[in-house]
């Protein structure tokens, strides 16, 4: 009874903890993260899990320093660079990162849309593309952010959905822990491409200005944190960010564990279209599988799509030192709201090009996986430098692992462009 009643006392305080970086994590497991890991699984069954054991520690201490950014400068990854780089790195920041962000919410709309389709077939996929973007705006326009958040929050929960289908269908256990715990690497197109849209989707560059200016707006909305950023505050906000990233990367493990279980098996190796990913959980759900893969694809997008375009947004406001945020109403921060709405606009804009929605995602996340690089190099600099950080620079193991991580993303991507 003790133990259960510490558990339960553990769980709460993780809970109250929770916040930015539990967002962020779940935000990252979006229609771009769900078909780039079902791909991953169709093409070569369980030869990348090792990937969800790898990408977890790497993107714990990439979201760890762009948090610590965030709660040491009380502003953004943008106002950073604003503030202390030549004009030219902001400028390059956002010529990276506003078409990679913008394709991404376009991607993720239109998975979103093609999903609704299949359960209501009469309705075209751009009418639904359309219809969610613009709930999304007015949610976002219309509620406070606390309302906002706490919605973000709850939308987490479906995600546990893709933890239990493993557990209903046949799978070689040992097969997995094989899988999981030894590299495996093919030297190809197909396999490397995955291998970088994997790195992408998981470190994107987008997390990195949504977990600072995040973790800055944390600050700004609780005065007393001001004041003094101890060993409490440092302690909680990593806390929170690695609940977030294990969260996110457990999430990413079960489904490349369910899609190389169900669909590799069955000589499914290319998802061109989402009814082929929805068949990943047929074994469960039976005739209900659409239904609860829509519930799926649709709330992890209701859950990314504002994160992508508040990070656009806040990337902008702070880049020409804008009045923006979430905390302020339309009239207050008009800029900050139209570059929401006109990135949106834009994502919806791909449908024009007639690039499937599950293709859409995973050209995003290659495109993640091809400049964050260069984001990691600036978020390291930053990190390092005691005229922004203070006493809060990075010690030697957020050193390693930011070097590390920077040396493995590098590789792949060169890797992929040498097999283009």
């Amino acid at each position: 009874m003790r133990l259960l009643k510490r558990t339960w006392i553990k769980f709460v305080r993780m809970a109250r903890i929770a916040g930015p970086g539990l967002i962020t994590g779940a935000s990252d497991d979006d229609p771009s993260g769900i078909a780039t890991y079902s791909q991953a699984g169709a093409i070569s069954g369980f030869s990348t899990l090792w990937t969800a054991l790898l990408t977890f520690p790497l993107m714990a201490a990439i979201q760890e320093m762009c948090a610590r950014i965030g709660l040491v400068t009380c502003q953004g990854l943008a106002g950073c660079l604003k503030d202390h780089y030549p004009k030219w790195v902001v400028y390059t920041m956002l010529i990276v990162s506003f078409p990679a962000i913008t394709l991404n919410i376009g991607a993720d709309l239109e998975g979103m849309a093609a999903v609704s389709h299949m359960l209501f077939p009469a309705i075209p996929i751009f009418a639904f593309s359309v219809a969610y973007g613009l709930l999304i705006i007015i949610i976002i326009i219309r509620l406070s952010w606390n309302k906002v958040a706490g919605i973000l929050k709850w939308l987490c929960i479906v995600l546990f959905l893709y933890l239990v289908v493993p557990f209903s269908v046949k799978v070689n256990w040992p097969d997995v822990l094989k899988h999981t715990f030894i590299p495996v690497l093919h030297w190809n197109k197909d396999f490397l491409s995955i291998l970088v849209a994997i790195l992408g989707t998981t470190i994107s560059p987008y997390l990195f200005f949504w977990q600072a200016t995040m973790e800055a707006e944390d600050v700004a909305n609780q005065p007393k944190k001001r004041i003094m950023v101890d060993k409490r505050a440092l302690d909680n906000m990593k806390t929170d960010v690695n609940i977030g990233m294990l969260f996110s990367n457990l999430v990413m493990f079960f489904i490349i564990l369910t899609a190389g279980a169900v669909l590799f098996p069955h000589g499914i190796k290319k998802i061109d279209t989402i009814e082929q990913a929805a068949q990943a959980l047929a074994p469960l759900t039976g005739p209900f599988t659409y239904l609860l893969f829509s519930i799926g694809v649709i709330g992890t997008g209701l859950l990314a799509v504002p994160v992508l375009a508040g990070s656009l947004s806040y990337i902008m406001a702070e880049a020409f030192k804008l009045p923006g945020s979430f905390s302020m109403r339309f009239s207050e921060a008009k800029a900050f709201y139209l570059t929401i709405i006109i990135s949106v606009g834009l994502g919806l804009c791909i449908d024009f090009f007639g690039i499937s929605p599950v293709q859409a995602l995973i050209y995003t996340a290659i495109l993640y996986g091809l400049t964050a690089p260069f984001m990691i190099v600036l978020v390291l600099h930053i990190c390092n430098s005691p005229k922004i950080m203070g006493k809060h620079t990075n010690s030697l193991r957020s050193n390693i692992m930011g070097i590390l991580t920077l040396l493995i993303m590098t590789s792949a991507a060169v890797g992929l462009i040498l097999y283009l």
